[in-house]
Protein backbone atom coordinates (compact mmCIF):
# COMPACT_ATOMS: atom_id res chain seq x y z
CA UNK A 1 0.00 0.00 0.00
CA UNK A 2 1.10 3.61 -0.48
CA UNK A 3 1.46 4.34 3.30
CA UNK A 4 3.81 1.42 3.21
CA UNK A 5 6.31 2.95 0.98
CA UNK A 6 9.97 4.01 2.32
CA UNK A 7 10.06 6.95 0.61
CA UNK A 8 7.07 8.25 1.67
CA UNK A 9 7.61 7.21 5.03
CA UNK A 10 11.17 8.97 4.79
CA UNK A 11 9.12 12.33 3.36
CA UNK A 12 6.98 12.36 6.78
CA UNK A 13 9.72 11.62 9.05
CA UNK A 14 11.88 14.54 7.79
CA UNK A 15 8.67 16.71 7.42
CA UNK A 16 8.54 16.07 11.27
CA UNK A 17 12.20 16.76 12.19
CA UNK A 18 11.42 20.49 10.30
CA UNK A 19 8.02 20.78 12.25
CA UNK A 20 10.56 20.01 15.97
CA UNK A 21 13.71 22.03 14.68
CA UNK A 22 10.74 24.86 13.69
CA UNK A 23 9.45 24.43 17.35
CA UNK A 24 12.26 24.31 19.40
CA UNK A 25 13.84 28.07 17.88
CA UNK A 26 10.56 28.75 18.85
CA UNK A 27 10.91 28.12 22.33
CA UNK A 28 14.33 29.40 22.81
CA UNK A 29 12.88 32.59 21.74
CA UNK A 30 9.86 32.30 23.88
CA UNK A 31 11.78 31.53 27.15
CA UNK A 32 13.87 35.25 27.45
CA UNK A 33 10.73 36.39 26.49
CA UNK A 34 8.62 35.54 29.34
CA UNK A 35 11.45 35.46 32.33
CA UNK A 36 11.66 39.44 31.42
CA UNK A 37 7.91 40.56 30.80
CA UNK A 38 6.41 38.47 33.68
CA UNK A 39 8.67 40.31 36.49
CA UNK A 40 7.75 43.12 34.74
CA UNK A 41 4.05 42.48 34.82
CA UNK A 42 4.41 41.45 38.44
CA UNK A 43 6.34 44.81 39.00
CA UNK A 44 4.07 46.67 36.93
CA UNK A 45 0.28 45.45 38.99
CA UNK A 46 2.32 45.73 42.21
CA UNK A 47 3.18 49.66 41.71
CA UNK A 48 -0.10 50.50 40.30
CA UNK A 49 -2.11 48.56 43.38
CA UNK A 50 0.40 50.58 45.62
CA UNK A 51 -0.33 53.78 44.11
CA UNK A 52 -4.44 53.45 43.56
CA UNK A 53 -4.26 52.18 47.70
CA UNK A 54 -1.88 54.77 48.69
CA UNK A 55 -4.68 57.35 50.01
CA UNK A 56 -6.74 54.55 51.97
CA UNK A 57 -6.11 53.29 55.58
CA UNK A 58 -7.58 50.21 56.97
CA UNK A 59 -8.01 48.42 60.52
CA UNK A 60 -9.78 45.58 61.85
CA UNK A 61 -9.25 46.96 65.56
CA UNK A 62 -12.60 48.17 65.14
CA UNK A 63 -15.89 47.46 66.93
CA UNK A 64 -20.19 48.62 66.36
CA UNK A 65 -20.99 50.34 69.44
CA UNK A 66 -24.10 51.44 70.85
CA UNK A 67 -25.61 53.49 73.71
CA UNK A 68 -26.07 51.37 77.06
CA UNK A 69 -28.07 52.61 79.68
CA UNK A 70 -27.39 51.16 83.11
CA UNK A 71 -30.77 51.20 85.00
CA UNK A 72 -31.14 51.01 89.04
CA UNK A 73 -34.04 51.52 91.41
CA UNK A 74 -33.98 55.19 92.63
CA UNK A 75 -35.88 53.33 96.35
CA UNK A 76 -34.61 50.65 98.34
CA UNK A 77 -37.10 47.45 98.79
CA UNK A 78 -37.95 43.85 97.66
CA UNK A 79 -39.33 43.67 93.99
CA UNK A 80 -43.06 42.20 93.97
CA UNK A 81 -43.16 42.38 89.70
CA UNK A 82 -40.63 41.49 87.16
CA UNK A 83 -42.10 42.65 83.28
CA UNK A 84 -38.53 42.70 81.41
CA UNK A 85 -37.01 39.74 80.26
CA UNK A 86 -33.70 39.14 78.55
CA UNK A 87 -32.96 40.20 74.87
CA UNK A 88 -36.44 41.67 74.96
CA UNK A 89 -37.26 44.86 73.00
CA UNK A 90 -39.27 47.70 75.32
CA UNK A 91 -39.93 51.14 74.37
CA UNK A 92 -39.20 54.05 76.43
CA UNK A 93 -41.65 54.43 79.21
CA UNK A 94 -42.09 50.67 80.00
CA UNK A 95 -42.45 49.26 82.80
CA UNK A 96 -39.31 47.14 83.97
CA UNK A 97 -39.84 45.76 87.39
CA UNK A 98 -41.98 47.18 90.21
CA UNK A 99 -40.68 47.42 94.13
CA UNK A 100 -42.93 46.93 96.97
CA UNK A 101 -44.53 50.08 97.20
CA UNK A 102 -46.29 49.70 100.63
CA UNK A 103 -43.77 50.95 102.63
CA UNK A 104 -43.61 54.14 100.92
CA UNK A 105 -47.55 54.14 101.03
CA UNK A 106 -47.35 53.94 104.78
CA UNK A 107 -44.69 56.90 104.55
CA UNK A 108 -47.55 59.19 103.07
CA UNK A 109 -50.02 59.01 105.02
CA UNK A 110 -47.53 59.19 108.20
CA UNK A 111 -46.94 62.44 106.38
CA UNK A 112 -50.74 63.33 106.50
CA UNK A 113 -50.55 62.83 109.82
CA UNK A 114 -48.04 65.40 110.60
CA UNK A 115 -49.45 67.94 108.35
CA UNK A 116 -52.51 67.92 110.28
CA UNK A 117 -50.33 68.01 113.56
CA UNK A 118 -48.83 71.26 112.25
CA UNK A 119 -52.08 72.55 111.19
CA UNK A 120 -53.10 72.08 114.58
CA UNK A 121 -50.32 73.12 116.33
CA UNK A 122 -50.54 76.21 113.84
CA UNK A 123 -54.07 77.29 114.95
CA UNK A 124 -53.55 76.78 118.71
CA UNK A 125 -50.71 79.41 118.19
CA UNK A 126 -53.24 82.00 116.64
CA UNK A 127 -55.55 81.36 119.16
CA UNK A 128 -53.36 82.28 122.08
CA UNK A 129 -51.68 85.08 119.71
CA UNK A 130 -55.17 86.44 119.56
CA UNK A 131 -55.68 85.64 123.53
CA UNK A 132 -52.78 87.56 124.41
CA UNK A 133 -54.24 90.11 122.55
CA UNK A 134 -57.24 89.85 124.78
CA UNK A 135 -54.96 90.02 127.95
CA UNK A 136 -52.73 93.15 127.04
CA UNK A 137 -56.08 95.30 126.81
CA UNK A 138 -57.61 93.94 130.06
CA UNK A 139 -53.68 94.71 131.45
CA UNK A 140 -53.82 97.80 129.99
CA UNK A 141 -57.14 98.70 131.71
CA UNK A 142 -55.89 97.33 134.95
CA UNK A 143 -52.70 99.75 134.46
CA UNK A 144 -54.86 102.66 134.07
CA UNK A 145 -57.13 101.98 137.34
CA UNK A 146 -54.55 101.98 139.56
CA UNK A 147 -52.65 104.82 138.21
CA UNK A 148 -55.71 106.70 138.81
CA UNK A 149 -55.87 105.18 142.61
CA UNK A 150 -52.05 105.74 143.13
CA UNK A 151 -53.00 109.30 142.07
CA UNK A 152 -55.94 109.70 144.46
CA UNK A 153 -54.16 108.13 147.50
CA UNK A 154 -51.27 110.11 146.67
CA UNK A 155 -53.20 113.55 146.62
CA UNK A 156 -55.32 112.28 150.15
CA UNK A 157 -52.21 111.44 152.01
CA UNK A 158 -51.23 115.06 151.02
CA UNK A 159 -54.31 116.22 153.10
CA UNK A 160 -54.20 114.05 155.52
CA UNK A 161 -57.38 112.01 154.95
CA UNK A 162 -55.27 108.69 154.24
CA UNK A 163 -52.90 106.55 155.72
CA UNK A 164 -49.54 105.34 154.60
CA UNK A 165 -50.55 101.72 154.51
CA UNK A 166 -53.40 102.51 151.92
CA UNK A 167 -50.89 104.82 149.40
CA UNK A 168 -48.39 101.41 149.73
CA UNK A 169 -50.91 99.11 148.75
CA UNK A 170 -52.45 101.31 145.88
CA UNK A 171 -48.45 101.69 145.07
CA UNK A 172 -48.22 97.67 144.84
CA UNK A 173 -51.36 97.46 142.68
CA UNK A 174 -50.05 99.65 139.74
CA UNK A 175 -46.61 97.49 140.13
CA UNK A 176 -48.92 94.25 139.64
CA UNK A 177 -50.81 95.72 136.97
CA UNK A 178 -47.64 97.13 135.00
CA UNK A 179 -46.26 93.64 135.49
CA UNK A 180 -49.15 91.96 134.17
CA UNK A 181 -48.84 94.11 131.46
CA UNK A 182 -45.24 93.45 130.06
CA UNK A 183 -45.76 89.70 130.42
CA UNK A 184 -49.12 89.86 128.41
CA UNK A 185 -46.92 91.47 125.83
CA UNK A 186 -43.73 89.44 126.21
CA UNK A 187 -46.84 86.20 125.24
CA UNK A 188 -48.09 88.45 122.56
CA UNK A 189 -44.73 88.60 120.78
CA UNK A 190 -43.73 85.14 121.34
CA UNK A 191 -47.27 83.94 120.10
CA UNK A 192 -46.18 86.58 117.36
CA UNK A 193 -42.83 85.24 116.52
CA UNK A 194 -44.52 81.20 116.43
CA UNK A 195 -46.49 82.75 113.18
CA UNK A 196 -43.54 84.47 111.25
CA UNK A 197 -42.87 82.91 108.35
CA UNK A 198 -39.14 83.41 106.57
CA UNK A 199 -38.76 84.90 103.32
CA UNK A 200 -37.97 81.95 102.08
CA UNK A 201 -41.57 80.58 101.69
CA UNK A 202 -43.94 83.89 102.81
CA UNK A 203 -47.07 83.60 104.10
CA UNK A 204 -46.92 79.87 105.38
CA UNK A 205 -45.55 78.22 108.70
CA UNK A 206 -42.55 76.48 108.25
CA UNK A 207 -43.74 73.85 110.56
CA UNK A 208 -46.31 73.37 107.62
CA UNK A 209 -44.75 73.70 105.12
CA UNK A 210 -41.88 70.56 106.35
CA UNK A 211 -44.89 68.49 106.91
CA UNK A 212 -45.38 69.21 102.88
CA UNK A 213 -42.34 68.92 102.24
CA UNK A 214 -42.40 65.29 103.68
CA UNK A 215 -45.65 64.41 101.97
CA UNK A 216 -44.02 65.46 98.84
CA UNK A 217 -40.90 63.24 99.50
CA UNK A 218 -43.04 60.39 100.39
CA UNK A 219 -45.24 60.38 97.38
CA UNK A 220 -42.08 60.73 95.11
CA UNK A 221 -40.67 57.96 96.87
CA UNK A 222 -43.71 56.12 96.04
CA UNK A 223 -43.76 57.07 92.61
CA UNK A 224 -40.15 55.80 91.95
CA UNK A 225 -41.50 51.84 93.10
CA UNK A 226 -41.99 51.49 89.68
CA UNK A 227 -38.71 51.81 87.12
CA UNK A 228 -39.36 52.31 83.68
CA UNK A 229 -37.52 52.25 80.61
CA UNK A 230 -35.64 55.44 80.22
CA UNK A 231 -34.75 54.72 76.38
CA UNK A 232 -36.03 52.50 73.93
CA UNK A 233 -33.48 49.21 73.21
CA UNK A 234 -33.39 45.79 73.98
CA UNK A 235 -32.79 44.32 77.39
CA UNK A 236 -29.46 43.08 78.65
CA UNK A 237 -28.08 41.44 81.89
CA UNK A 238 -31.56 41.65 83.60
CA UNK A 239 -30.39 38.34 85.32
CA UNK A 240 -30.71 40.44 88.76
CA UNK A 241 -34.89 40.53 88.09
CA UNK A 242 -35.86 38.18 90.16
CA UNK A 243 -39.34 38.63 92.63
CA UNK A 244 -38.27 39.05 96.04
CA UNK A 245 -34.88 40.42 95.16
CA UNK A 246 -34.20 42.86 97.32
CA UNK A 247 -32.84 46.13 95.68
CA UNK A 248 -30.48 48.91 96.59
CA UNK A 249 -30.80 52.51 95.81
CA UNK A 250 -28.24 53.22 93.23
CA UNK A 251 -27.63 49.62 92.12
CA UNK A 252 -27.65 48.98 88.51
CA UNK A 253 -30.32 46.21 87.94
CA UNK A 254 -30.32 45.73 84.28
CA UNK A 255 -29.27 47.29 81.06
CA UNK A 256 -31.06 48.45 78.22
CA UNK A 257 -28.80 48.88 74.67
CA UNK A 258 -30.18 52.15 73.02
CA UNK A 259 -31.24 51.73 69.28
CA UNK A 260 -31.27 55.65 69.23
CA UNK A 261 -27.97 55.89 67.44
CA UNK A 262 -25.30 53.35 66.07
CA UNK A 263 -21.59 53.61 65.76
CA UNK A 264 -18.37 52.25 64.74
CA UNK A 265 -14.98 52.63 67.03
CA UNK A 266 -12.37 52.14 64.84
CA UNK A 267 -8.57 51.78 66.96
CA UNK A 268 -6.27 53.14 63.90
CA UNK A 269 -2.08 53.06 64.83
CA UNK A 270 -1.20 56.47 65.35
CA UNK A 271 0.89 56.34 61.83
CA UNK A 272 -2.09 56.35 59.79
CA UNK A 273 -3.39 59.79 61.45
CA UNK A 274 -0.97 61.95 59.25
CA UNK A 275 -4.12 62.30 56.76
CA UNK A 276 -6.88 61.62 58.60
CA UNK A 277 -9.47 64.21 58.48
CA UNK A 278 -12.79 64.76 60.09
CA UNK A 279 -15.65 64.13 57.05
CA UNK A 280 -13.45 61.42 55.25
CA UNK A 281 -15.97 58.52 54.05
CA UNK A 282 -15.44 55.08 54.96
CA UNK A 283 -16.38 51.66 53.86
CA UNK A 284 -17.16 49.41 56.50
CA UNK A 285 -17.55 45.35 55.99
CA UNK A 286 -18.73 43.20 59.43
CA UNK A 287 -17.27 39.74 59.96
CA UNK A 288 -21.18 38.39 60.75
CA UNK A 289 -22.22 39.73 57.24
CA UNK A 290 -19.35 39.35 54.53
CA UNK A 291 -21.44 39.91 51.88
CA UNK A 292 -22.66 43.30 53.91
CA UNK A 293 -20.63 46.90 52.98
CA UNK A 294 -22.00 50.24 54.39
CA UNK A 295 -20.43 53.58 53.44
CA UNK A 296 -19.89 56.07 56.54
CA UNK A 297 -17.45 58.86 57.53
CA UNK A 298 -15.28 59.95 60.00
CA UNK A 299 -16.86 61.62 62.94
CA UNK A 300 -14.50 62.34 65.27
CA UNK A 301 -10.57 61.53 65.89
CA UNK A 302 -10.08 60.72 70.05
CA UNK A 303 -8.42 62.54 72.01
CA UNK A 304 -5.73 60.27 73.22
CA UNK A 305 -4.36 56.91 72.92
CA UNK A 306 -6.28 54.26 74.08
CA UNK A 307 -3.20 53.18 76.93
CA UNK A 308 -3.64 56.74 78.28
CA UNK A 309 -6.86 56.52 79.20
CA UNK A 310 -7.21 52.93 80.43
CA UNK A 311 -7.11 52.09 84.28
CA UNK A 312 -3.96 51.36 84.56
CA UNK A 313 -1.50 53.57 82.14
CA UNK A 314 1.65 51.94 81.02
CA UNK A 315 4.62 53.46 82.74
CA UNK A 316 7.43 53.43 80.42
CA UNK A 317 10.41 55.32 82.54
CA UNK A 318 12.30 52.05 83.54
CA UNK A 319 15.16 49.98 81.43
CA UNK A 320 12.79 47.46 79.63
CA UNK A 321 11.18 50.29 77.54
CA UNK A 322 9.79 49.28 73.91
CA UNK A 323 8.27 51.22 71.80
CA UNK A 324 4.99 50.01 70.96
CA UNK A 325 2.81 51.61 68.08
CA UNK A 326 0.00 53.45 69.60
CA UNK A 327 -4.20 53.25 69.15
CA UNK A 328 -6.18 56.06 68.60
CA UNK A 329 -10.01 55.63 68.82
CA UNK A 330 -12.09 56.84 66.04
CA UNK A 331 -15.70 57.16 65.51
CA UNK A 332 -16.97 56.29 62.49
CA UNK A 333 -20.70 57.33 62.44
CA UNK A 334 -22.77 55.01 59.79
CA UNK A 335 -24.64 56.59 56.96
CA UNK A 336 -26.01 53.45 55.35
CA UNK A 337 -29.65 52.43 56.82
CA UNK A 338 -28.21 48.74 57.47
CA UNK A 339 -30.65 45.97 56.32
CA UNK A 340 -28.88 43.38 59.19
CA UNK A 341 -29.22 44.25 62.83
CA UNK A 342 -25.87 45.74 63.71
CA UNK A 343 -25.64 44.11 67.54
CA UNK A 344 -22.89 45.84 69.87
CA UNK A 345 -19.67 44.54 69.83
CA UNK A 346 -19.66 43.03 66.02
CA UNK A 347 -15.98 42.96 64.41
CA UNK A 348 -15.70 45.40 61.45
CA UNK A 349 -13.24 46.28 59.04
CA UNK A 350 -13.04 50.17 58.47
CA UNK A 351 -11.31 51.39 55.26
CA UNK A 352 -10.81 55.24 54.94
CA UNK A 353 -10.43 57.64 51.67
CA UNK A 354 -7.95 59.97 52.91
CA UNK A 355 -8.02 61.59 49.70
CA UNK A 356 -11.91 62.04 50.03
CA UNK A 357 -13.19 65.88 51.42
Amino acid sequence: MADRDPQIVSERATQVQDQVHTQGKQRKWLRPVLMVSVPLLLVGAGTAYYVANDHYVSTDNAYVQQDKVSVSAEVNGRIVEVSAHENQIVKAGDLLFRIDPEPYRIAAAQADATIAGAQARLTGLETAYQVSGVDIVGARQDVDFYTKEYDRQAKLMDTGFTTKARLQAAEHALSAARTKLANAEADALKARAALATGSAAPGVNPQVLAAQVQKRKSLLDLSRTEVRAPVSGIISQADRLLIGQMMVSGLPAVTIVANSGTWVEANFKETDLDHMKVGQTATLSFDAYPSLKLKGHVASIGAGTGSEFSVLPAQNANGNWVKVTQRVPVRIAIDDKSPRPLLAGLSTHVRIDTASK
